[in-house]
C-alpha cells in the first residue's frame, strides 16, 4: 500500500478515500496521509505568496516603467488579483491579517528580484520594505 502513492497517487488517494468511507482505519496509510497534508497546506500558502509576487512585480514595473504600462499588465494585474481572491476564498485562514503581511512581504522580496531583472532597473531604486499595503495590492483600481 506505502508504495501505491509512489506508482499512481491518484489511485492511492482513492483507496484511502475508499477505507475512510468503509471504517477500515486501521489500513490507512496514516504515516503518508500526514506528510499529505502538511504539504496540501503548504501548497497553499506558497500559491499565495507566488501570486503576490507576479502582483507587485507588476505593480512595481508599472509604477517604474510608465513608458512601458500596456494592456498585457493590466491584464495580469487583474488575473492575479482574481486568483488570489479565489486562493482566499478556498482557504479563508490565509486572509487572516498576520498571514497576508508574511506573505505579502515574502512576495515583495521575490517581486523586486524579478523587477530588477526584467527591467534591467538598479535594486537600489526600489524600496527595501512593500510600499504597498494589501489593501492596495488587492484593490482592482489601484495602479501606483
Amino acid at each position: 500500500m506505502t508504495r501505491l502513492h509512489e506508482q499512481d497517487f491518484y489511485a492511492w488517494t482513492q483507496q484511502q478515500m475508499d477505507l475512510l468511507k468503509t471504517g477500515q482505519r486501521e489500513r490507512l496509510d496514516v504515516d503518508y496521509l500526514i506528510e499529505e497534508l502538511e504539504n496540501r497546506g503548504a501548497s497553499a500558502k506558497r500559491e499565495l505568496v507566488s501570486r503576490l509576487e507576479v502582483l507587485l512585480m507588476h505593480l512595481l514595473k508599472w509604477q517604474y516603467q510608465p513608458s512601458r504600462r500596456g494592456k498585457s499588465w493590466e491584464f495580469t494585474l487583474a488575473e492575479q488579483r482574481d486568483r488570489i481572491q479565489d486562493c482566499l476564498a478556498e482557504n479563508p485562514s490565509l486572509s487572516h491579517p498576520d498571514h497576508l503581511q508574511q506573505a505579502l512581504a515574502k512576495a515583495y522580496h521575490y517581486a523586486v528580484r524579478k523587477a530588477v531583472y526584467e527591467t534591467g532597473l538598479a535594486t537600489e531604486l526600489f524600496p527595501k520594505i512593500c510600499p504597498y499595503r494589501i489593501d492596495q495590492v488587492m484593490d482592482g483600481d489601484f495602479l501606483p
